[in-house]
């Protein structure tokens, strides 16, 4: 397979292109990538088809990690290693112990159910942050929308909710940078990524649009993201994967041959960037190390 890089301003010398490769294809719409380094493997979404895959570098094929999944959206690992995943048709965020059954986290904000949540991550103090867009509302005969924003959540680890932020039209992707000062959170409704600084509360400060994609005539818009050792933004936007240095320069766009919706950093080194990208699954080696999810 074929992968190009436009606007090249630096991200040629950061990735391998003659690497890009297909780990699956044929699927309904995959998202939310996570590596597990404990099991060597890497899972994603299925959202229509309401199933997380695992897939292994030594196996053959995929493997159904979890069905029904309630068509889970967004994973990620906590310190624990255990697994935190956003499901639309389940409208809250659950845990489980890696193989086991899941658990609901959190299904409702003041008494109402979330729209349908989107993405997640961790921070180190454990306090877990979430998008919650109304996205899965529409694939659900019947949902009612109970809040009237679409909100980013803080779960702290006392088990207390709180909204740090009701002003996207659809919050979409989020990540810490590596030292936590920040939390960039992308709206894939307004086609632009925020950066917030994060208080020593957890709360947020007043977000400042860090990446704008709102002039670039591409289909796509901001969704998954990650980040690397070296604080570069590596984010699904529109016609691929942006990376962005901490200044806010943009080195390049990575274009495959369909368009990218979710990024993992995961296999030898944390250095293959993992891309769900609508009915496949791509991977392209880099010469960078992604910041680490789940256990240190």
């Amino acid at each position: 397979m074929q992968a190009t890089i436009d606007r090249d301003a630096g991200l040629s010398e950061l990735v391998k292109l003659d690497t890009a490769r297909a780990l699956a294809s044929g699927l309904g719409f995959t998202e939310g990538p996570v590596w597990v380094a404990a099991d060597n493997c890497l899972l994603f979404t299925d959202i229509p088809n309401n199933r997380i895959y695992r897939w292994r570098p030594d196996g053959d094929g995929l493997e159904v990690y979890r069905e029904p999944s309630r068509n889970a959206n967004g994973l990620t690992l906590d310190r624990a290693g255990r697994l935190l995943a956003c499901e639309h048709s389940g409208r809250q965020v659950t845990r489980a112990t890696y193989g086991e059954p899941e658990t609901t986290l959190v299904a409702r904000f003041d008494g109402r159910r979330f729209n349908s949540p989107n993405d997640i991550v961790e921070h180190s103090s454990g306090a877990i942050y979430f998008t919650d867009p109304t996205y899965g509302l529409a694939d659900l005969y019947g949902a009612q929308k109970e809040l009237p924003f679409q909100g980013v959540y803080r779960l702290a680890p006392d088990g207390a909710v709180t909204c740090v932020e009701r002003g996207f039209t659809q919050p979409n992707g989020l990540v810490f940078s590596p030292d936590e000062r920040y939390l960039y959170i992308g709206d894939s409704a307004d086609r632009f990524v925020k950066r917030f600084a994060v208080e020593p509360d957890g709360s947020l400060s007043t977000g400042e649009i860090f990446v704008d994609m709102r002039d670039y005539q591409q289909p796509g818009a901001p969704d998954g993201m990650r980040v690397d050792t070296s604080g570069r933004l590596w984010t699904t936007g529109r016609g691929g994967v942006w990376v962005v240095e901490p200044s806010g320069a943009l080195l390049g766009i990575l274009c495959l041959p369909e368009l990218p919706a979710n990024i993992a950093f995961g296999g030898a080194g944390n250095a293959t960037i993992f891309l769900p990208s609508r009915t496949s699954v791509f991977a392209v080696d880099t010469l960078v190390q992604g910041v680490i999810v789940g256990p240190r």
